[in-house]
């Protein structure tokens, strides 16, 4: 195949891929009633292939929509070391939409309060906490997170295997405190597409050295495991993703939902 035959095919694929992802998306925020007229969405970046991606649909499905709401990108700098969001500021600016970057030392918080285990629960709350009280601060009616269905799959198997419980990352949620409302656009989304899409766009993607360094994860083990079920099971994600929206209690053993007494 000669090389203009292959850029056309990778093109198709990249349209294809683009549309099948967008439709996706707007699937999720019509079944869960994420968006409506009026929105101010807050839309957490990281730096990272997913949120990036979501970003970039969200402005297009923004453009489609027959309502009108307002998109803005946010990024915490957590200081870490190497850290630079230059390239990634010009990057979005390029997709039109505003970035904000809040910075934050909860580097040096973690790496002083976590001296063994992993990172990530402290990191997470410390992110989750900043990115929380500005988007109340700022009047934000919605606050988007960058999971795909990967994430939820994976969500699932850790708190059964490490918690014992029952429970995943809702496609919408609101925090505990009341104050915000979290929106998951891509929770019916693969992570393969969202891949393919990051290199396609030469999205310039901002490493994580907090985290993302760390060997021996749980969530690596799990999507380790999803992945060698995935070789006998080839459809198991989308089945451990709709059992998640096929749920009956009566098959389950919490009396706290489901009355035995008869």
């Amino acid at each position: 195949m000669m090389e203009t035959e292959l850029q056309v095919e990778n093109t198709d694929k990249v349209l294809l891929t683009t549309d099948k992802v967008r439709k996706k998306m707007v699937q999720a925020i019509s079944e869960y009633s994420m968006l409506g007229e009026g929105d101010r969405l807050m839309v957490c970046v990281s730096g990272g292939k997913d949120s990036s991606v979501m970003l970039v649909q969200l402005k297009e499905i923004q453009r489609r929509a027959p309502y009108k709401f307002e998109i803005e990108a946010i990024m915490l700098d957590q200081k870490q070391p190497g850290f630079d969001a230059s390239e990634f500021s010009r990057w979005v600016e390029s997709v039109g939409v505003r970035l904000t970057i809040l910075q934050q030392d909860t580097y040096s918080i973690v790496k002083e309060k976590i001296t063994t285990g992993t990172f990530c629960s402290l990191c997470s709350r410390l992110r989750r906490g900043i990115l929380y009280n500005h988007a109340f601060e700022n009047k934000f009616t919605k606050i988007a997170l960058g999971h795909h269905m990967g994430d939820l799959n994976e969500t699932l198997f850790l708190n059964l295997l490490y918690s014992g419980k029952i429970s995943s990352m809702p496609p919408k949620l609101k925090s505990d405190d009341g104050r915000n409302i979290l929106i998951r656009p891509m929770c019916l989304v693969d992570e393969a597409d969202l891949t393919f899409l990051a290199e396609s766009w030469s999205v310039p993607i901002i490493p994580c050295n907090l985290c993302g360094s760390q060997d021996g994860l749980k969530r690596k083990k799990i999507k380790a495991m999803i992945a060698k079920l995935k070789e006998e099971i080839p459809d198991v994600d989308q089945s451990l993703l709709t059992a998640q929206s096929n749920v009956r209690l009566s098959q389950l053993s919490d009396v706290d939902n489901w009355n035995f007494k008869f």
